[in-house]
C-alpha cells in the first residue's frame, strides 16, 4: 500500500513502472509536480522561502523541478516537528525503533528499482549503479535496527556497596546535511544510526539533488515512525544556516566539500554542537609490482570512475611501480576504452553524465590545465556526445587516463570530482607512503600486492581513515567510514557511529552514609 502521494504518484514514468514491472525505462520524461519538503508526515510546501532552486536531469540538462528554498521559518517549522516526534520516539525500547527500521529496510527493499531510478534521473549515475546505492541504503537501516536494541551502558561496583552506572542517551534532534553524488544513500546513512540511537533528524539534500530524499521520508511514516520524526528542508547554503545555527538544533552531520565543512563547524561552534564532517578526498592508490595486475587494474577503475568519478573517497592518485607501470598503463587506458557511456537508465550502461554544467566545465579545465603542466592523455578528457538526440545537451564527459604526473600539478594535488585518473610511478615503498601521505586530505586510500606483510605495513602507514588492500571503493555497512586531517572526522556505519548520535551519562548510587568534609565537630 502506498503511502499519501507516494512514489508511484511522482510522475508518470513511475506509474508505468508500477503497472508493468520490467517495462523498458527512457530519459526526458520525470516531471516532479509534488512538493519536495517534508514535515509532519507529509509533503508540504513551506511556509517561507529565501530563493528558488531548479533541478535537472544530467542526461537531458532538461529542468525536472523548480522549489522553494526553506526560509528560516519553515526551518523551525521542521525542527519543532521533529522535537515532538523526539519526545515520543526517545521514550520507545531499542527493540521497538528496531522494528519501525526493519519495516523501513523491507519498504525500501521491495521498491528497490522505482526509487534507484529516481536516483538516476536525477543524479545522473547508471541504473546499475543507483541500484547497488538503494541496497546499501536498507542494508543500513537493517544494521542499525540490530544495533538499537543492544544499545546499553554498563554497571560498576564500588566501595561500600555503592555502585554507579552510565546511560547512553540520544542528543535530540539531529541535522543532516546531504551531497548530490549519493542523495538517497547518505540521508539513509545518517537517518538510520541517528534514529536507532533515539534522535529525531531534519535534513536537507543538496539542491542539485531533491527528489529522492522525501521517498525516505515517506518510507519511515508507512513503516510505521511517527509523524516528524525524519523531516526534509529543501534549498541551498542560506537553509543550511538557518539549521546549523538553531538552538533546538542538538547535532550537526554534513557530507560534501572542505570549505562548506569548515563554515558548519564554524556555525555548530557557536552553540557547541558536536558536528560529523564527511568531506573531499585526494586519496592514493598505491600498485606494487608483486600485484595481481588484472585485480590492480579492474581496483584502479573502481577507484575513479563510479559516479562518474564524483566519489570523494576516489583513488586519483595512482601510483605504479615501474617495473609495471607500462603494463599496468596499457591494461587500464584498453579497460577505460570500453566503458559503456550513454543513457544511464539503460541496462547496458555504465557511465552517465555528470551532476550539471558548471561542473562539467571545472572538470574540463582541469585536464586542460593538467595537459598545459606537462600531463599526457591517453583517453578521454572529452566532451561525449552519445548517439540518442534526446541526449544531446547532456553533460557527459569521456572517462580519462592521464600519464607523466607529478606530484606538483594540479590534477594530482586537488580533488578534481570527475572521471579523471592520474598516473605516476614510484621506486621504493617508503618512498611511495611518504608520497601518498603528502596531502592536506586523508579520507582513503588503497594497497594492491600479493606480499600480506606488506599489505598491513602500508597500510598501518598511510594517514587515511579508511584503507583498501587488494580493492576500492567497497563500502559495507559493518565498517567505519571517514577521514584524517581536512577529509573531516566522525564517522558512518558500523557500531562505533552510535558514539556520534547519543551521550552517556554517568549515575552515582551512595549506599550508605555520606563522608561529609564539613561534618561538625564536637
Amino acid at each position: 500500500m502506498l503511502p499519501r502521494a507516494g512514489l508511484a504518484a511522482l510522475c508518470p514514468l513511475l506509474r508505468a513502472l508500477r503497472s508493468a514491472p520490467g517495462a523498458a525505462m527512457s530519459t526526458g520524461t520525470f516531471v516532479v509536480s509534488q512538493p519536495l519538503n517534508f514535515r509532519g508526515g507529509a509533503r508540504v510546501q513551506p511556509a517561507d522561502a529565501s530563493g528558488t532552486e531548479k533541478a535537472f536531469e544530467p542526461a537531458t540538462g532538461r529542468v525536472i523541478a523548480t522549489f522553494p528554498c526553506s526560509g528560516e521559518k519553515e526551518v523551525d517549522l521542521a525542527v519543532q516537528d521533529a522535537k515532538a516526534a523526539f519526545k515520543i520516539w526517545s521514550k520507545k525500547s531499542g527493540l521497538e525503533r528496531a522494528q519501525i527500521l526493519l519495516e523501513a529496510a523491507r519498504i525500501i527493499r521491495a521498491r528497490r528499482d522505482e526509487i534507484a531510478t529516481v536516483e538516476t534521473i536525477n543524479n545522473g549515475k547508471s541504473i546499475f549503479e543507483a541500484r547497488l546505492d538503494i541496497d546499501t541504503a536498507w542494508q543500513c537501516l537493517e544494521y542499525y535496527a540490530g544495533v538499537a536494541g543492544s544499545l546499553a551502558g554498563e554497571h560498576i561496583q564500588l566501595p561500600g556497596g555503592s555502585f554507579g552506572y552510565t546511560r547512553r542517551e540520544p542528543l535530540g534532534v539531529c541535522v543532516g546535511i546531504g551531497a548530490w553524488n549519493y542523495p538517497f544513500q547518505i540521508a539513509s546513512w545518517k537517518s538510520a544510526p541517528a534514529l536507532a540511537c533515539g534522535n529525531a533528524m531534519v535534513f536537507k539534500p543538496s539542491p542539485f539533488t531533491p527528489v529522492s530524499t522525501p521517498l525516505l521520508a515517506e518510507v519511515y511514516v508507512e513503516a510505521g515512525a511517527p509523524p516528524g520524526l525524519f523531516n526534509v528542508v529543501q534549498g541551498g547554503a542560506a537553509t543550511g544556516q538557518f539549521l546549523c545555527q538553531h538552538g533546538d538544533v542538538a547535532k550537526v552531520s554534513f557530507t560534501g566539500s572542505v570549505p562548506t565543512g569548515t563554515k558548519i563547524m564554524e556555525m555548530a561552534a557557536q552553540g557547541i554542537k558536536p558536528v560529523t564532517l564527511e568531506l573531499g578526498g585526494k586519496s592514493p592508490l598505491i600498485v606494487f609490482a608483486d600485484c595481481d595486475l588484472e585485480n590492480a587494474v579492474k581496483g584502479a577503475l573502481m577507484a575513479n570512475f563510479l559516479t562518474q568519478g564524483e566519489v570523494c573517497c576516489n583513488g586519483t592518485r595512482v601510483f605504479v611501480q615501474k617495473e609495471i607501470l607500462n603494463e599496468f598503463t596499457e591494461q587500464v587506458v584498453k579497460q577505460t576504452r570500453k566503458i559503456k557511456i550513454g543513457d544511464p537508465l539503460l541496462e547496458g550502461t555504465r557511465m552517465g553524465p555528470l551532476i550539471n554544467r558548471p561542473h562539467l566545465e571545472r572538470v574540463l579545465g582541469f585536464v586542460k590545465l593538467a595537459k598545459e603542466q606537462g600531463a599526457k592523455v591517453l583517453c578521454g578528457g572529452d566532451l561525449y556526445v552519445p548517439e540518442d538526440p534526446k541526449l544531446k545537451d547532456g553533460y557527459f564527459l569521456s572517462p580519462c587516463v592521464l600519464a607523466s604526473c607529478t606530484d606538483d600539478m594540479t590534477c594530482v594535488k586537488e580533488e578534481i570530482f570527475g572521471p579523471v585518473l592520474s598516473i605516476l610511478s614510484f621506486d621504493t615503498e617508503a618512498e611511495v607512503v611518504e608520497r601518498a601521505n603528502n596531502t592536506s586530505f586523508g579520507l582513503a586510500a588503497g594497497v594492491f600486492t600479493r606480499d600480506l606483510q606488506r599489505a598491513h605495513r602500508v597500510a598501518a602507514e598511510l594517514q587515511a581513515g579508511v584503507c583498501y588492500v587488494n580493492n576500492y571503493n567497497v563500502s559495507p555497512v559493518e565498517l567505519p567510514f571517514g577521514g584524517y586531517k581536512k577529509s573531516g572526522f566522525g564517522r558512518e556505519n558500523g557500531r562505533v557511529t552510535i558514539e556520534y548520535y547519543s551521550q552517556l551519562k554517568t549515575v552515582y548510587v551512595e549506599m550508605g552514609d555520606v563522608d561529609s568534609a564539613f561534618e561538625s565537630g564536637p
